[in-house]
């Protein structure tokens, strides 16, 4: 039984206030909230504390004082920092509770603990009383991720929404996270996958958002399991080699009412101009960047997620909708900075800091920027006046390549500029390619129906497509089912087509993904130069009439190559002869025409001797076998001999 409420004993220090006040404590979440906490007398219990600078009075309630708002009141600080606390002996963990306000009007509100490390199974609204317990085993996965999460490292990302990557046969309800632990992390391995990205698994109250609608910010979703269950997942991952990627939305929250919204009666979190505060496209509130406590807020939840659960990298959702105050809106709608222009500058320096913070703090993370436009710098240093981001989705890359993957191949011709054009903006960010939920959604069906032509024509294109993008600079994100070909649009109440690997079709496209995914990983050429163009060289990109392109990737050493090679029509091509720069034994690595893939079987007999032929302005040249809707890529080493592995 919890004892009476004690008011003076808090864990907030002056100093925490003043960081609070401006805008720089990103530690807050051990601090607010609902915090574990042992008194001078040694009288353990709960400490609470919300912020609500205008409300009238606040009471904490909950099933341990059978929700009685005169029991537990909580006091205003008396350095008008608008925090309210309270400290309530031999409270353990797991009660329910809420604030319950009399806010600026007189209303009486009970709303969620902003900094709620728990909360009820959804539509149910309470927040609940937590503090982690659990024992980490990923010591030395964190010890050596700076390896793995170099920008120099191969990135393969596969991208999940928890809640229907795999459903129990029987009943259809999602697997739990420790259910997911026990499958995820081994077929990411086998897949040679090197991270996984979750869609957002901070509690959101409409599952159909995926998570993208969040108002936890300081808690996992319970639909799958507690906080240490997801604890357990990301441990399992780590104990695999497999980072953790989490989705991050700092760029809007529901309209609740028990959440963020008028928190205390007022726009606290939020925007009081619907102008800058709602967003159109979402019917969602968009976060007051230019406040100081909302900053606080918000980069000390990045850094939670990092800190405590062990995260490797957060994807920024909806960046573009933060940078520019006229997202979505008609002239007249929206309001111009000081300056008379559109950029959202509050957003901008709070994506600066956050950026600073989390890569000055923990080093070895990555962060991910969703921006769908061309603001310059989003990967460059905040010092050199950038955004501070480490990687970018290149949006652009996505579009043009389906696009062009859509178009019967007698009309591709006429659209080769579609595939070259991302080189000539490929280094000036530091990009990833996605292939994410977004192209699978809202009625633009599968990968694999994106594709033109017959049934075959579809996966040949889709494993060319695979392969152009695994072969293309950038690191690469594909979301799940994609990987086997998945038929049917992604349906986020459904679970994956897994039966469908039963027939050899969609075997062959996971064991495409899997090859190249391995020897993306085992040839440095792929990924060591990805941001450089010093990585990349175009052998050939004007053979529009016969649409193919062939190029070269090069990695930090000189002796070692790439050749790429793609035949985007279904016309087989012999002795289509390319450049090569060196003399010796080019080994081929990779064919997606391949029989095992489901294939014809074109190719090039594993490779061949350099011919000292003159072509492409290259002293030497093969002469190649281009399989119909395929690309072969070849491997040279100065170590490789003709009829010999590699070593």
């Amino acid at each position: 039984m919890a004892g009476a409420i004690r008011h003076g004993v808090s864990p907030i220090t002056d100093y925490d206030i003043f960081l609070f006040k401006q805008g720089t404590h990103y530690h807050l979440y051990e601090k607010m909230g609902a915090q574990k906490f042992t008194d001078s007398d040694g009288t353990e219990g709960v400490a609470f504390s919300v912020w609500a600078p205008n409300a009238q009075s606040v009471s904490v309630v909950g099933n341990f004082n059978d929700w009685n708002p005169d029991s537990h009141p909580l006091a205003a600080r008396w350095d008008g920092s608008g925090i309210w606390e309270g400290f309530v002996p031999d409270l353990q963990k797991w009660e329910l509770y809420k604030f319950h306000i009399k806010n600026s009007h007189g209303e009486y509100k009970e709303k969620m603990d902003p900094f709620s490390r728990a909360f009820e199974l959804p539509p149910r609204t309470s927040s609940i009383t937590h503090w982690s317990e659990y024992e980490w085993g990923d010591e030395e996965w964190l010890k050596n991720r700076g390896e793995k999460m170099s920008l120099n490292a191969p990135m393969s990302v596969y991208e999940v929404h928890l809640g229907s990557w795999r459903r129990h046969w029987n009943d259809g309800l999602s697997l739990s996270y420790r259910e997911i632990a026990e499958e995820l992390p081994g077929y990411c391995e086998d897949m040679g996958f090197t991270a996984v990205e979750f869609l957002p698994i901070m509690e959101h109250p409409f599952y159909g958002s995926w998570g993208y609608q969040t108002l936890g910010y300081y808690a996992p979703t319970c639909r799958y399991g507690t906080p240490e269950d997801l604890m357990y997942l990301i441990d399992s991952l780590h104990k695999k080699g497999i980072a953790v990627i989490l989705d991050f939305v700092p760029s809007h929250f529901p309209t609740d009412d028990f959440g963020l919204a008028r928190y205390d009666g007022t726009a606290l979190y939020e925007h009081e101009d619907p102008r800058k505060g709602y967003h159109p496209d979402w019917g969602s509130y968009i976060f007051n960047y230019g406040r100081n406590e909302v900053r606080s807020y918000l980069i000390s939840s990045a850094a939670f997620w990092i800190d405590v659960y062990h995260a490797d990298g957060l994807r920024i959702d909806a960046v573009a909708s933060m940078l520019y105050l006229d997202y979505s809106r008609k002239s007249g709608e929206w309001v111009p900075n000081i300056y008379g222009g559109r950029e959202n500058l509050e957003a901008i320096s709070l994506l600066r800091d956050m950026n600073s913070e989390l890569f000055g703090r923990f080093k070895t993370i990555q962060t991910i920027a969703e921006e769908s436009t061309d603001w310059p710098m989003v990967t460059r240093p905040v010092f050199l006046g950038g955004l501070g981001f480490g990687m970018k989705w290149n949006m652009g890359w996505m579009h043009d390549t389906l696009d062009y993957m859509s178009l019967e191949p007698i009309y591709r011709s006429w659209h080769q500029n579609q595939l070259t054009f991302s080189i000539w903006y490929a280094f000036s960010e530091n990009f990833m390619l996605p292939l994410s939920h977004d192209e699978v959604v809202h009625g633009k069906g599968s990968l694999i129906n994106k594709m033109s032509g017959d049934w075959w024509q579809k996966r040949a294109n889709l494993r060319l497509l695979y392969g152009y993008m695994w072969a293309h600079p950038g690191k690469k994100l594909l979301f799940m089912g994609g990987e086997f070909a998945q038929g049917l649009e992604w349906n986020h109440d459904s679970a994956l087509e897994w039966h469908l690997l039963q027939k050899d079709d969609f075997r062959g496209i996971q064991d495409w993904v899997r090859d190249l995914n391995n020897a993306y990983k085992k040839y440095p050429p792929f990924y060591e130069l990805d941001f450089g163009n010093e990585g990349f060289k175009w052998i050939d990109c004007s053979d529009w009439q016969e649409s193919i392109v062939a190029w070269l990737r090069k990695g930090k050493s000189d002796d070692e190559y790439i050749l790429c090679a793609a035949n985007f029509t279904p016309v087989p091509r012999y002795g289509y002869r390319i450049g090569v720069p060196r003399a010796g034994f080019w080994k081929e690595i990779l064919n997606s025409d391949a029989t095992k893939y489901g294939g014809g079987g074109l190719g090039n007999c594993g490779g061949m001797e350099a011919e000292m032929i003159g072509w492409h302005n290259m002293p030497y040249s093969l002469p190649l076998t281009l399989p119909p809707l395929g690309i072969v890529m070849f491997h040279f080493s100065t170590k490789n001999t003709e009829g010999q592995e590699e070593e």
